[in-house]
């Protein structure tokens, strides 16, 4: 079968696949959520150390009137054991409330990206530890 010269083609159905550009577009888009996944990550494992350890001082002391100084004393072991970084145990506040301790862990990391772009991160971690 001879094909018309005079009947247009159609290309529309014959084309198919990515471009060159195309595929480096996407790789390159997925590289960088890729790099973004790999700078976030320890962040976020610090921080799971950190409710850890916060988690641990609310099991050990709740109910046992426990006194900040024993409260403070659990946190820095934790955090030794742990291997903490970014936060010192210092900087967890313990402060007293109705019925017990408040234990806050609450600080920011800063990580950086591509050149002069950042990553901020604030975490937040509370327990109330009830005489």
């Amino acid at each position: 079968m001879v094909a018309n010269p005079l009947k247009p083609r159609n290309f529309a159905r014959r084309q198919a696949g990515m471009t060159t550009i195309g595929m480096i577009i996407l790789v390159s888009f997925i590289g960088l959520f890729a790099f973004a996944g790999i700078r976030l990550t320890p962040i976020y494992l610090n921080y799971m150390k950190v409710t850890g350890v916060v988690a641990g001082v609310h099991d050990e002391f709740d109910g046992t009137n426990a006194t900040s100084i024993e409260i403070r004393k659990s946190i820095a072991r934790r955090f030794d054991i742990e291997s903490v970084g970014e936060i010192d145990a210092k900087d967890v506040k313990v402060k007293k409330v109705d019925g017990g301790f408040e234990v806050a862990a609450t600080y920011s990391h800063k990580a950086p990206f591509i050149a002069n772009v950042s990553f901020v991160v604030d975490f937040d971690k509370r327990v109330i530890v009830r005489r």
